[in-house]
C-alpha cells in the first residue's frame, strides 16, 4: 500500500516539470489524480505513462487554464464527480514564466499577470476546495513559490513578487484552517523543468546553477523531488503546517 492509498488529489501544472513528476509519483503512492493544465496532449501522455508503469491510482487529464474561473471550478467539480471528494489540492502552476523583466520594465499588467497566474488562482482554488476538506475533515493543500521569492533574484520581479504572495497565502491558510484538519505547505523547487535548457545560453545557466549546488546536480523531478512532495500530501505530515519546504539540493538555505 502506498502512502497516498485511497486519496484523492487535484494537481494544477500536470503538464510539466515538478507538476508531471508528482502527479506521476501521486499515482505510484496509490491516489487518483485530476492533473489539470492547458496542454491535454502532456496529460493524457501522463496518464498513459502511469498506466503503462501500471501505478495503482489513476490519472485523469482535464484541460484547464488558471487564469479562467470557469475552468477553476470545472476542475474542483470534476474531482468531486470522478472521486467522490477532494483530499489533496497541489497548486504547482505558474503563468508569465517567459515575460520576466528588471524592475524598471515591469508594467503593472506585467506584475498583475503573475498574480493572476499564481496566487490568485491558488487562492481561488483553495477556496473551492474548502467546503470539501472542512465537511471531511481532512485535507492536504501544497502551493508552490521559488527561491526567487527570497533572494529577490534579479529579473524576474512580477514572478517574485507573486511568489511572496504565495507564501502569505500559505502562511494564512495553515492559521485558519488548520483546525479543521487541512494542514497548507508551500515548496521552494529547484529542478529541471521543460520551460527551460532548450538553448544554449539557458543550458549554460542550467549548468552553472547544478555546479554551484552542495550536491553538485539539478534535481529531476520525478526522482528527486515528487517524493517530498507526496509526504506532504500525506497522512503522515498532519503536523506540518504552514511550512516553506526548499527542495533544491541546499542551494537556498530558508530561515
Amino acid at each position: 500500500m502506498g502512502i497516498l492509498n485511497g486519496r484523492a488529489a487535484l494537481l494544477v501544472g500536470a503538464s510539466s516539470g515538478l507538476g508531471y513528476g508528482c502527479a506521476l509519483r501521486f499515482a505510484e503512492d496509490g491516489a487518483d489524480v485530476i492533473a489539470a493544465a492547458r496542454r491535454l496532449e502532456r496529460l493524457e501522455e501522463l496518464a498513459e505513462e502511469a498506466r503503462e508503469r501500471g501505478f495503482a491510482g489513476r490519472i485523469v487529464p482535464v484541460q484547464c487554464d488558471v487564469d479562467n474561473e470557469d475552468d477553476l471550478d470545472a476542475v474542483v467539480s470534476r474531482t468531486i464527480e470522478e472521486f467522490g471528494r477532494v483530499d489533496i489540492l497541489a497548486c504547482i502552476a505558474q503563468g508569465g514564466l517567459n515575460t520576466q523583466n528588471y524592475l524598471n520594465d515591469t508594467t503593472p499588467q506585467l506584475a498583475l499577470d503573475s498574480y493572476r497566474t499564481g496566487p490568485i488562482y491558488t487562492m481561488t482554488l483553495m477556496q473551492k476546495c474548502f467546503p470539501h476538506m472542512k465537511e471531511q475533515h481532512y485535507g492536504r493543500i501544497i502551493t508552490c513559490a521559488s527561491g526567487s521569492a527570497v533572494s529577490a533574484t534579479t529579473g524576474f520581479t512580477g514572478y517574485a513578487m507573486a511568489k511572496a504572495a504565495v507564501m502569505t497565502l500559505t502562511r494564512k491558510a495553515a492559521q485558519e484552517w488548520g483546525r479543521y484538519g487541512i494542514v497548507t505547505n508551500c515548496v521552494l523547487p529547484v529542478t529541471k523543468n521543460d520551460h527551460f535548457g532548450q538553448d544554449a545560453q539557458s543550458t549554460e545557466a542550467l549548468e552553472r546553477i547544478a555546479q554551484s549546488s552542495p550536491v553538485r546536480y539539478l534535481g529531476d523531478p520525478y526522482e528527486d523531488a515528487s517524493p517530498i512532495v507526496s509526504f506532504i500530501a500525506s497522512e503522515g505530515a498532519r503536523y506540518l503546517n504552514g511550512q516553506m519546504i526548499g527542495i533544491c539540493g541546499g542551494l537556498q538555505v530558508l530561515a
